[in-house]
């Protein structure tokens, strides 16, 4: 059996909040053998932390390693293989900030998660969905409109289907190429080029027949949404979480809270479309609509919060604007106590994704998932957004990146 011990660690406890100081960590096989002051290390090679703080890996639950560009229509004609490439070098990236575990809510299929499986890429776990369901002119429809959509109706990232009829065709279809869930479009959005933020996109039948067609292999699904009308609309549906949701209102939230519907806030996107979009080329008729919700991002935090939905942690960061990806903590730090912040990137993620019975805790049992950071992430948790906080990376039990 192959054994690590890290040694002289500060133990961040997720569930209490507090530190477990002159811990070691006992590493066999990928997972965790032994936590504490007196684990038993045997002749397992040692890795001494020096009194950092050793903690769960971080988790993204909205990553867009396939789409290189903040102008997603400029990709159309890009060769899988070189988006795939692209994708190697920005989960890489990822897995340095200390992100051991992602979602990709579109674009990456199961072959590029098998690859990271296999070690053919060195980044974090994959949960992925395929192409994205969007109706024609919604948020995934990305052609112009004096052009129309070509024949074949997809994207790299998103497919066309209107209808009951087609929406169930179109979930089978990316469940059978192994999607992990399957992500529709609810409402308008920032980045597609026909419609606004406001505009209501998939009947609540459309959205049935999607969630349906997850649950049927045991699956779930995901709803891009801003407004309330619309969030409202896919939680009856039956969506399991909600991208974004600036705009949502405490009834809405509410709503959210009773059906135990997440919540994934992504408040540095926006930011970032703010302030580089215009330089990374964004188009100005898609970037001026961050106006509309890059204020009420913070609120719609509160708001959640304060209903009792559970708030998980997403970036949704496009093309160069991805090495951004960790100041999302800075951010939500303005909206929430540190710890929380953390769980959200931690547990609440990972019991989103459904793993939480082995992924977002140090605890014997649980995946070697860990991370070495300096500062203490518990009193400020910004310190996380910080280049060069975080020192060691461990996927499953092996050293990923940096060193001590």
């Amino acid at each position: 059996m192959a054994s690590t011990v890290l040694i002289n660690a500060r133990v961040l406890d997720v569930t209490t909040g507090d530190y477990r100081s002159g811990s070691r960590v006992v590493v066999t096989d990928g997972r965790i053998a032994d936590v504490g002051p007196n684990a038993t290390t045997g002749g397992a090679e040692t890795i001494d932390v020096g009194d950092r703080v050793l903690m769960p890996g971080l988790l993204d639950a909205h990553f867009h390693p396939m789409i290189a560009s903040m102008h997603i229509g400029s990709l159309l004609d890009w060769p899988m293989t070189l988006l795939s490439q692209y994708a190697r070098r920005a989960l890489e990236d990822a897995l340095a900030r200390g992100f051991t575990t992602v979602r990709d809510p579109c674009g990456s299929d199961r072959g590029l998660a098998r690859a990271v499986e296999l070690g053919l890429i060195r980044g974090p776990r994959m949960f992925v969905s395929g192409r994205a369901l969007s109706q024609t002119g919604g948020h995934g429809d990305e052609w112009p409109s004096d052009i129309g959509c070509p024949g074949h109706h997809h994207s790299p990232f998103s497919r066309i289907a209107d209808g009951v009829d087609e929406v169930r065709k179109a979930a089978r279809d990316e469940l059978k190429r192994g999607a992990d869930h399957i992500k529709i479009m609810a409402s308008g959005g920032i980045s597609s080029p026909t419609d606004e933020i406001w505009t209501m996109q998939y009947t609540e039948a459309e959205m049935v027949a999607a969630v349906e067609e997850a649950r049927a292999r045991r699956a779930y699904v995901l709803a891009h949404a801003y407004t309330a009308e619309s969030v409202s609309r896919a939680v009856r549906a039956g969506v399991r979480s909600i991208e974004h949701g600036n705009l949502i209102d405490a009834d809405t939230a509410a709503l959210m809270a009773r059906h135990r519907t997440f919540l994934v806030p992504t408040l540095v996107a926006y930011e970032k479309i703010f302030e580089l979009g215009a330089e990374l080329g964004m188009p100005e008729n898609q970037r001026r609509k961050v106006v509309d919700v890059i204020d009420a991002g913070l609120d719609a935090v509160n708001l959640a919060a304060d209903a009792g939905v559970r708030i998980g942690f997403g970036t949704d960061l496009l093309g160069p604007a991805q090495v951004h990806q960790s100041r999302e903590f800075g951010i939500r730090a303005k909206a929430q106590e540190s710890i929380d912040v953390i769980r959200s990137a931690t547990v609440v993620n990972a019991d989103l994704f459904g793993i939480a019975d082995r992924v977002g805790l140090v605890e014997p049992g649980f995946d070697a998932d860990l991370i070495v950071v300096d500062g203490d992430p518990l009193a400020d948790a910004t310190v996380l957004s910080h280049p060069g906080t975080v020192r060691l990376v461990m996927r499953a039990g092996e050293v990923m990146a940096g060193g001590l």
